[in-house]
């Protein structure tokens, strides 16, 4: 009879948002989460605890294998608590999980579309970058001369694959050094939970080709794209209709519940957005909000197959590319099922 010992990487968010991780072995084979214990870290040292009271919890919440140990390792995604149980400022998965559980009959489906930059850790620019170019030829470019960082990006396809992370798919962008990656579809909370770990095994492959992965909305001054992390989101009423009414007449009726709230999910959309929304490069105004059929410069689009076929999903294109997608699928929710 074999034995196992299982390598486990505990893996949070720091005080800034910022990806921190640490090992711990145990004996024997862990196939549930539930087997996992919670563990603590010295959150003096991440701007999450004083000295004095330096104690943080981490809560396993979701296990993927790691394809970068593999054999029998894993990777656990936690939520941040105090000893009092409290949560940390920017552990949503609980805030989000209690709303989606709330109505689990709708059965929100979600893909959410991360942009994001490639920087030199020597220049601090992107990869490729050349201020006498233009942005164009870098759009689901091929060659030499066009794609920066295909490398990296392909290598992380693979690696989500591996895990188990549900990658749909990705692209070069339309800045130089700018990528995609597109997460989904995923029901409730899975989305979160997966584009997580997604952004993490990105930023942990990059150690190795000394890049440094920018999630910032507008990293790249001037006439340059920002980057965005687009939600697609559907509900089984949108996807099939109900009581005679088309898909269609949900969609509709979730965005117009969408068109008052705007300023509330602006605030729960990231930071910095601001700089990215300006009504130029393909984004809607930050202030203002908007709406249209195959419309890339409008807030909420609606594509051209969704309107033909009475039915299907529609594209929030607010969200930035730092957003927290627990708090962006959550908010969509709330808003189009859960409040009147």
């Amino acid at each position: 009879m074999g034995y196992f010992n299982t390598v486990a990487e505990y893996i949070w968010l720091g005080g800034k948002d910022e990806f921190r991780s640490k090992t711990r072995v145990f004996e024997g084979e862990i196939q549930l989460l539930e087997q996992l214990p919670k563990w603590n870290y010295d959150g003096s040292s991440t701007d999450q605890a004083r000295g004095t009271d330096s104690e943080v919890i981490l809560v396993p919440r979701q296990v993927f294998p790691d394809p970068i140990r593999g054999g029998n390792s894993i990777l656990v995604w936690c939520e941040t608590m105090r000893p009092d149980e409290s949560y940390l400022h920017n552990s949503h998965r609980h805030w989000a999980n209690d709303i989606f559980e709330q109505n689990k009959d709708a059965e929100p489906w979600f893909g959410l579309e991360q942009e994001y930059f490639m920087i030199y850790s020597h220049s601090k620019k992107p990869l490729g970058y050349d201020e006498k170019k233009k942005q164009g030829q870098f759009y689901c470019s091929v060659g030499t001369e066009n794609a920066f960082g295909r490398a990296l990006a392909e290598e992380h396809l693979q690696a989500c694959i591996s895990a188990g992370i549900k990658i749909s798919g990705i692209n070069a962008e339309v800045a130089p050094g700018q990528w995609e990656f597109q997460i989904g579809p995923c029901v409730g909370i899975e989305e979160g939970d997966h584009l997580w770990m997604a952004r993490y095994l990105l930023v942990r492959l990059s150690e190795k080709y000394n890049i440094t992965i920018d999630f910032e909305p507008k990293p790249l001054e001037g006439d340059w794209n920002g980057s965005g992390c687009h939600a697609n989101y559907s509900t089984r009423e949108m996807r099939e209709g109900s009581d005679g009414k088309p898909g269609l007449y949900f969609i509709d009726n979730a965005i117009e519940k969408l068109s008052h709230r705007h300023m509330a999910h602006m605030k729960m959309y990231g930071t910095g957005n601001e700089k990215r929304m300006t009504g130029k490069h393909e984004t809607a105004s930050y202030d203002k909000f908007s709406d249209g059929v195959a419309n890339r410069g409008a807030s909420i689009r609606r594509g051209n197959d969704t309107v033909k076929n009475g039915k299907g999903y529609f594209e929030d294109r607010r969200p930035s590319s730092n957003c927290d997608p627990y708090l962006v699928t959550a908010m969509l929710f709330k808003t189009t099922i859960l409040d009147d």
